[in-house]
């Protein structure tokens, strides 16, 4: 015992004892002097990387508005969907869209009771962020692979399980933003003012 509290006091007077760091010149209280402390022959750029090209900003620039500018050109019908949602999207969300074990996507129950949580038919308020997601992030382990035509089809697909379109619907960029989505006037726009503006 004697021992260890003998080798605990050393390590205190010695840590105590240290001499202190010169600093250099400033307030000590802002930091600027563990700023200026750091080497002043630091490169400007590290040397790897590169500047993003107008071709590589328009492979990410692809978000779609609710009013559907930004749609790509090209269609889908609902027959189409199904053998998408069939092969891409059956294992995550069930032969109905019920099932899961990822979201339920089917569900037109109305707003106020949500027996079955919020689905695409009782919550999404714009059929255009349907499109939007699905190219984005679907099908979950190898999204962006779907075409233009197949992400229409699966979106008029979804709508159709979900009693928003007809069975002989085409979705394009001219139907699918004049799909009228039952929780449509249930979002609001944030039109508070007074902090920092949002673009």
């Amino acid at each position: 015992m004697r021992q260890a509290l003998a080798l605990l006091s050393a390590v205190l007077i010695v840590g105590c004892g240290a001499p202190e760091v010169d600093r250099a010149p400033g307030p000590s209280d802002d930091g600027s002097a563990v700023l200026a402390s750091f080497p002043s022959n630091a490169p400007d750029h590290f040397g790897f990387g590169s500047d993003a090209s107008a071709a590589r900003v328009a492979m990410w620039d692809i978000d779609v508005k609710p009013d559907g500018e930004g749609l790509p050109p090209g269609s889908g019908t609902v027959a189409q969907g199904q053998r998408v949602f069939l092969t891409h999207c059956v294992a995550c969300h069930g032969a109905t869209g019920t099932e899961g074990p990822n979201d339920r996507l089917v569900g037109t129950a109305a707003w106020e009771q949500w027996p079955n949580g919020q689905t695409v038919g009782n919550y999404w308020p714009y059929a255009t962020t349907l499109y939007d997601y699905i190219r984005r992030a679907m099908p979950q382990l190898t999204p962006g692979i779907l075409t233009s035509n197949e992400t229409y089809a699966v979106v008029g697909y979804i709508l159709n399980m979900n009693g928003l379109v007809p069975a002989d619907a085409v979705m394009d960029a001219a139907t699918l933003p004049a799909v009228e989505m039952p929780a449509r006037d249930r979002f609001v726009l944030d039109d508070r003012e007074g902090g920092p503006e949002v673009r």
